[in-house]
């Protein structure tokens, strides 16, 4: 898909946010952009400290409400794994300034996937996690007292206010405590590339307490939650990390949503290299899910093509960041795919009361 693209998709029936302690603070937004009926959450994704970065003025130009970095923030991976290589990555990206002006002028919250990790596709096996989570923690400035600090893995969840309306970002950690994956059969054959579907019950995606965490924040009354999860949750038909590795985790989550009776459920993802909105009729969730996929701020995959069974239109493959935008006053939700100079590359919008559990 080019730039100059633009793809809405509006299904009938349509009738100052306050992020985690030790996040930058939002400063004003851009006139006429905020209002107490909505509340826009952007995430993005897969940035190479060593590229040019100029969709970071696109965002600063939307001034969303709140920022999610949801993953590969930077990339220091190889192997074999130092940390001085990561924190120098670290220090690298804290030089560019567009990136340095976003953190200082929107709240945001983070968390890590595997290149920021340390191992590609790496999970609970790693070995260097815990040298790897202090330099995530004092990159991003965490504070001391933050529980994190304090406990295993990287999940926290975050409040985003707007007028009366507040939505949680709930924020998970899919590689201190994942287990191994099925390496495939057939490398590269296609919905094969890597891995292969796991049913092994003693696997799992978010280890013990961190699913009772989330069973926790599920229960919190909220207008919206935004689950972020650093993989792929919905999307099928491809062989590279995604929840559907390990398809009874990703059972369990629909059962865990269903239970929750949680309203406005809404996924996004990075990872991959590309952008894609994704679309599940959920009745194991008690309700649809949809997703937003948003990866390739500096390195988007421009050749990828994959069937995408749960996918709504086409890929993006270009350099872009996503938007998620719930307006309370228009009952709707809309997935957002933007480019560099903030404009429209795929978007889709259904009404929140679709959202609603059943």
């Amino acid at each position: 898909m080019n730039g100059s693209t633009r793809r809405r998709t509006l299904l009938g029936g349509l009738a100052a946010g306050a992020g985690l302690a030790g996040c930058a603070q939002p400063a004003p937004p851009a006139a006429g952009a905020a209002s107490p009926d909505r509340v826009r959450i952007g995430v993005a994704s897969c940035c190479d400290q060593t590229k040019p970065q100029p969709l970071w003025d696109a965002v600063r130009a939307e001034a969303p409400e709140h920022l999610v970095f949801a993953g590969d923030n930077v990339y220091a991976s190889r192997q074999p794994f130092d940390i001085a290589e990561l924190r120098a990555a670290y220090a690298q990206q804290a030089r560019v300034e567009s990136f340095r002006r976003v953190r200082e002028r929107i709240a945001h919250s983070a968390i890590w996937d595997d290149h920021d990790y340390g191992l590609n596709d790496g999970g609970a096996e790693f070995a260097h996690k815990q040298a790897s989570k202090d330099a995530f923690l004092d990159f991003w400035a965490v504070p001391a007292a933050d529980e994190r600090r304090a406990r295993e893995g990287l999940h926290h969840a975050a409040w985003v206010r707007q007028g009366g309306r507040r939505v949680q970002l709930i924020v998970l950690d899919t590689r201190w405590w994942r287990s191994p994956l099925r390496p495939t059969d057939q490398r590269g054959a296609r919905g094969k590339e890597r891995y292969l579907p796991d049913r092994d019950p003693a696997k799992t995606m978010l280890g013990a307490a961190q699913w009772a965490w989330l069973e926790e924040r599920l229960r919190e009354p909220a207008d919206g939650h935004v689950v972020v999860s650093s993989i792929q949750l919905l999307a099928e038909g491809h062989g590279f990390e995604r929840w559907g590795n390990l398809p009874l985790e990703r059972e369990r989550f629909f059962r865990t949503v269903r239970a929750s009776r949680a309203r406005g459920v809404v996924l996004v993802s990075g990872d991959r290299h590309i952008g894609g909105l994704y679309h599940h009729p959920g009745p194991e969730a008690g309700r649809p899910l949809w997703e937003l996929t948003s990866s390739g701020v500096t390195h988007p995959w421009t050749t990828a093509d994959e069937p995408g069974p749960n996918r709504l239109g086409p890929l993006v493959r270009e350099p872009h960041w996503g938007l998620v935008v719930f307006d309370f006053a228009a009952a709707s939700l809309t997935l957002s795919l933007r480019g560099q100079a903030n404009q429209v590359l795929h978007e889709h919008t259904v009404p929140l009361a679709s959202l609603q559990p059943a």
